[in-house]
């Protein structure tokens, strides 16, 4: 099970036609994904059949939420069922880096029947196992982690003991620095059954013009559709030794 991050109309598109098997939509890549707009969801909707979750991230920075930001994520995760959303990405923390079990658990009572996926503040809990039991008792289906180190290589050990502790009753899923070069033995070292990549690539601004006195670059991020293929490539000749 491959999913890929979407951050523009364009890549839900590529990584359909790559045969990932499901599309994490994100907006603002520069600050680890934010909800996307209305009109990107219906048109991401649109675009494939494949399934798609939406990331409900309010801002960038922490994930220490006020009432207000809950209050908004709340409507992102009703706006998200209203429009045929196979799932959502949610996540939220208390001041001691513990889950916050009961606004987590609102949410995921407001997705339902939606899958609900607590993304990467996962990575900054004070106990991951601690936090792996809080995820599971608030009904989460999987949790998105890089076993709390910067990329899930260097977190392999601790994704190998999440994966073990779970022991089936949620799939945690390892995302952050996987590509198709490293994918397998990421596998084989978690025995993890789904992964999270992003498959990024920069592509350069197609503008003719361009003003010479700013020196912010232009160019987007999309993915890299032979990427994809690639790391479902490396999956499936583990799963046929």
């Amino acid at each position: 099970m491959l999913e890929v991050i979407a951050f523009d109309i364009a890549s839900c598109g590529i990584i359909a036609r790559a045969g990932a098997n499901r599309i994490e939509l994100c907006a603002n890549p520069m600050e680890g994904g934010t909800t996307v707009s209305y009109g990107m969801l219906k048109a991401a909707r649109a675009a494939v059949t494949i399934d798609i979750f939406p990331i409900i991230r309010p801002r960038g920075g922490d994930f220490l939420y006020t009432d207000e930001e809950y209050a908004i994520m709340e409507e992102d995760v009703k706006v998200c069922k209203q429009l045929g959303m196979d799932g959502v990405v949610i996540g939220g923390l208390l001041p001691d880096g513990t889950v916050n079990r009961d606004r987590i658990a609102k949410l995921v009572e407001i997705a339902y029947p939606l899958d609900v996926t607590f993304h990467r503040a996962f990575d900054r809990v004070r106990d991951p196992f601690e936090a792996l039991e809080a995820v599971i008792n608030c009904g989460c289906t999987r949790i998105l982690t890089s076993g709390l180190r910067d990329n899930a290589i260097a977190g392999a050990e601790m994704l190998a003991a999440l994966v073990k502790a779970a022991d089936d009753r949620i799939i945690v899923m390892p995302g952050a620095g996987i590509r198709s070069g490293n994918i397998a033995s990421l596998k084989e070292t978690t025995n993890a059954t789904e992964f999270h990549t992003s498959a990024r690539k920069l592509v350069a601004s197609a503008m003719d013009f361009h003003q010479g006195g700013l020196s912010e670059s232009t160019d987007a991020v999309t993915v890299d559709g032979e990427e994809i293929r690639k790391c479902l490539e490396a999956l499936q000749s583990i799963t046929a030794g």
